[in-house]
């Protein structure tokens, strides 16, 4: 009888709350319902959805052909700029809202478990951020996508076999060759063993080159029998 009052309090609580701090979507920028996690349903459905983990040979794997030993590789999501996906990610990567992160990883992992794309893999790999960036925003949005994706999959998130050595600039406004010279050399992969003969998916939130992908792959470049897949929350259209 305690536990049930309880449950009826916690329950009364958060309705109260939600009245006077509504939770909004981050796309819409309306209430959010019962149930509804950083984006409401509507906004869902209309998300640019790629299905490219339905196509083999999709454009975003041919982004990294010729490049890195590939398996496979999609995104999620369209990133136009200006259009309504930009305030997801924008959220999640500058408005310090790291729980965007793990909500979408969900949301993406359930729609992508179906078509196979996760099976035989051993490990998320989250793309690292360098120590003094990840200080000063708090956390690394990437990891909190993984973390997402790992609730639906079970498959472990590892962050401890790779570190980001050179704090680079930001890459929003560099030119294509700006941003393969900006990125080139800066992970370094610090237990090659603890990858060898295992299959990882590398996951970071959005893909617009693919220069930053590239060079975190290729850091793996000595590791015995690896292979890589690749995940991304959204594609620059």
């Amino acid at each position: 009888i305690i536990m049930k009052h309880t449950f009826l309090i916690k329950d009364w609580l958060s309705s109260f709350l939600s009245l006077l701090f509504p939770r909004c979507c981050v796309v819409c920028g309306r209430p959010l319902a019962k149930g509804e996690e950083c984006i409401c349903t509507e906004c869902n459905i209309n998300l640019p959805r790629t299905n490219y983990h339905l196509r083999k040979d999709n454009p975003v794997e041919r982004l990294f052909w010729g490049q890195i030993p590939l398996e496979r590789a999609t995104s999620y999501f369209f990133y136009r700029r200006g259009g309504d996906t930009r305030r997801i990610l924008h959220s999640l990567k500058y408005g310090g809202q790291k729980e965007i992160g793990e909500i979408m990883g969900r949301h993406l992992a359930v729609e992508l478990l179906s078509s196979g794309f996760f099976e035989g893999i051993d490990m998320l790999v989250p793309v690292p951020l360098h120590k003094k960036k990840e200080k000063l925003r708090g956390y690394n949005q990437s990891e909190w996508i993984a973390r997402g994706v790992s609730v639906i999959t079970l498959i472990p998130v590892f962050t401890s076999g790779m570190v980001r050595e050179k704090n680079t600039e930001t890459q929003t406004h560099k030119s294509a060759f700006e941003r393969w010279e900006n990125v080139d050399g800066i992970f370094r992969v610090t237990i090659p063993e603890y990858f060898s003969g295992k299959h990882i998916l590398i996951i970071d939130d959005v893909l617009t080159t693919g220069a930053t992908t590239v060079a975190c792959a290729s850091a793996f470049d000595k590791v015995e029998d690896i292979r890589i897949s690749i995940l991304t929350l959204a594609v620059a259209e």
